[in-house]
Order: structure tokens, then C-alpha cells, then sequence
């Protein structure tokens, strides 16, 4: 099937994807500072960079979008255009993340990756029960978390 707009408006529509302050990670700040967690913001120090930082617990977290990471969900679609760039871009991007987290953990670090399914889409859990269990996680000694859609 053919895109429904141009290539020139389809490449500017992608180019203003933001890739920090989403609507995915903004829920989850808000609701961490809520419940009393103090962090920082994409710690460039950090292997991944990651959105959330918590250096009294040594812990991350990422929120990553469904699409642009590859997540095997209903909010993924492989694009029917220029397939060859897509596969290679979204790729690099799951290479970069196991990169990222190997040397969070051989540093020590605890790392969480909340997927966008997880809080939008047919599959999303009630925003109660995802801040609930990073809270928990937070807290505790485990070393990795991941919490996708139902």
C-alpha cells in the first residue's frame, strides 16, 4: 500500500519525532516525582543516555517508544517504504540499547526499560500499576526491569 502523504511531508513528519520529553516519559516522571523520587534528565555521562536517572538508588530507566526500538507489539510495523534504511536504522538503535545495558550492568547500574505498550495502545496497564512496580523496583536490590504492554 502506498503512503497516504508525500515523501517530502512523511520525512518531516519523522524528523519532528522527538526523541526526549515524550508523552511516554513525561507519565512516568510525573508520577515517580509524585510518589517522592528525585532524579535527573538524560545523563549524557551514561551509556544509552538514559530519560531517568536515579543516583541515590543507581538506577535508570528508559522510556522507549515501540517503533523506533523495534519492540515486538502491535505498535510496531515494519514501514513498506525504503525497508532496507528502516531495518538497518532500527537495528543499530536494539544494537545500541544491548550495548547500553551490558555496561550499565557491568558498571553496576540497574537499568529499567518501560515499553510505550505499556502506556498507550490496546495493550497499555493502568498508569497505577506501571508507576507501582517501577516504584518497587526502585526500592529494591534487583538488577533489571522490563515492563511492556499486556
Amino acid at each position: 500500500m502506498a503512503d497516504v502523504v508525500s515523501a517530502a511531508v512523511r520525512s518531516r513528519m519523522m524528523a519532528g519525532i522527538k526523541g526526549k520529553n515524550t508523552n511516554p516519559e513525561l507519565l512516568l516522571r510525573k508520577g515517580l516525582h509524585a510518589r517522592g523520587f528525585r532524579f535527573r534528565l538524560h545523563d549524557k555521562s551514561l551509556p544509552g543516555t538514559p530519560d531517568v536517572v536515579l543516583p541515590r538508588h543507581r538506577a535508570v530507566l528508559f522510556a522507549h517508544g515501540c517503533f523506533w526500538h523495534g519492540h515486538d507489539c502491535h505498535l510496531f510495523k515494519w514501514p513498506k517504504t525504503r525497508e532496507e534504511f528502516w531495518r538497518a536504522k532500527i537495528a543499530r538503535n536494539q544494537e545500541l540499547d544491548a550495548k547500553a545495558e551490558a555496561t550499565l550492568a557491568k558498571t553496576d547500574w540497574r537499568y529499567a526499560v518501560i515499553w510505550e505498550c505499556a502506556l498507550k495502545g490496546r495493550t497499555r496497564l493502568p498508569i497505577e500499576d506501571v508507576l507501582a512496580s517501577c516504584a518497587e523496583w526502585i526500592r529494591s536490590e534487583v538488577p533489571r526491569l522490563e515492563i511492556r504492554g499486556s
